[in-house]
């Protein structure tokens, strides 16, 4: 009987996943009339690559993720005028603050940037994450190349 952690050891070397193996694909979501957490959820699982079965937490194993209509997106409750953002220049008494209704009329895009950063780890690769992830107002962007036609993603969230 071998031990346990020897079997363990076996297991983890034999499913290493390779970076170059790892599919690359353009996902598309809509974001017209979607709540913003609930959006920021599901593309944070797509960053992350927890939907695919060889997700490891060390590799950046994601997709490319496309939001549209962030413009048209909501929050639920008196959020609008009660979440704040906030952010601090370093100095003493430096601290600045954005209601979310301020922020959504000056960057419609940022509310979920922030949202979706909130929700992935705080490591290195959050950098490398965020930078797959594209927000635009409307319902024009300039990946048609890349996504082709409709992902399955932007199925789902259709129906």
């Amino acid at each position: 009987m071998p031990h346990l952690g020897l079997l363990l050891r076996w297991i983890l070397i034999v499913t290493k996943t390779k970076l170059a193996a790892v599919p690359r694909t353009w996902q598309v979501l809509d974001g017209s009339g979607k709540s913003v957490g609930r959006l920021a959820s599901q593309v944070a699982k797509l960053l992350l690559g927890k939907h695919r079965p060889h997700y490891v937490p060390y590799h950046d194993t994601g997709d490319h993720v496309v939001v549209l209509n962030c413009s048209q997106l909501r929050f639920s409750g008196r959020k609008w005028e009660q979440k704040h953002y906030y952010r601090h220049s370093g100095y003493v008494g430096g601290i600045k603050s954005i209601s979310a209704a301020d922020l959504f009329a000056k960057d419609p895009c940022a509310v979920l940037r922030r949202a979706v950063k909130g929700m992935l780890p705080k490591n290195k690769l959050q950098a490398v994450r965020l930078k797959k992830l594209k927000t635009y107002a409307g319902d024009e962007h300039p990946h048609v190349a890349q996504c082709g036609e409709a992902a399955p993603a932007a199925k789902e969230n259709e129906a």
